[in-house]
C-alpha cells in the first residue's frame, strides 16, 4: 500500500470524503458531526493523505496542527471494498510517525460514541490512545468521545 500526501483534487477522494460525511449524517445529529468537507481539509494547518493499492483508493486520513506540540487526527476513512484489510491501521501508523517527526507531544481525536464507531475506538485503543476530556474547541457531547496519546 502506498500512502501519499494528497491535494484532494481526485474524484475518488472526493467520493470517499462525501461518503464519509453522508455516513456521519446517518449516525449523528448535525450538531455532533465534526467531519470536515473537502474545502475544510485544504486548510494550511491540515495535511491529508490517501492510501492506494495499485490504482485503487483504499482509505485516507489527515493530521491537523492544533499548536506546535499538539495535533488532531481527522478524516480517517477506509474505502468500503478495503474494510478489514489493515488500511486504517497503516494510515494511523503513518500519521503517528508524522506527528513524531513534527515533534508533537500529543495527538488527539474525536469520534462517535455510538456502536457503529466501536471499530474505530478499538483501533485507537490498540494504539494506546486514552479517553480524555474535550480538547481544542470541542464541547462535552454524549454523541462524541475524545481520545489522546502522548508521543
Amino acid at each position: 500500500m502506498k500512502i501519499k500526501v494528497d491535494d484532494l483534487s481526485g474524484m475518488e477522494v472526493a467520493k470517499l470524503i462525501g461518503g464519509h460525511i453522508q455516513n456521519m449524517t446517518l449516525h449523528s445529529p448535525p450538531e455532533s458531526i465534526h467531519a470536515l468537507s473537502l474545502e475544510e481539509l485544504k486548510k494550511p494547518e491540515i495535511t491529508f493523505w490517501s492510501a492506494w493499492e495499485q490504482d485503487e483508493l483504499a482509505g485516507c486520513g489527515a493530521l491537523k496542527k492544533l499548536d506546535s506540540r499538539h495535533g488532531e487526527i481527522k478524516s480517517m476513512k477506509t474505502a468500503p471494498h478495503h474494510l478489514r484489510k489493515g488500511v486504517a491501521k497503516q494510515i494511523l501508523q503513518h500519521i503517528i510517525e508524522e506527528a513524531k517527526m513534527r515533534s508533537y507531544k500529543r495527538l488527539s481525536l474525536e469520534t462517535g460514541s455510538m456502536a457503529t464507531f466501536a471499530p474505530a475506538r478499538n483501533l485507537y485503543e490498540k494504539f494506546e490512545f486514552q479517553y480524555c476530556k474535550p480538547f481544542a474547541d470541542y464541547k462535552e457531547d454524549p454523541n462524541s468521545v475524545f481520545m489522546t496519546k502522548e508521543l
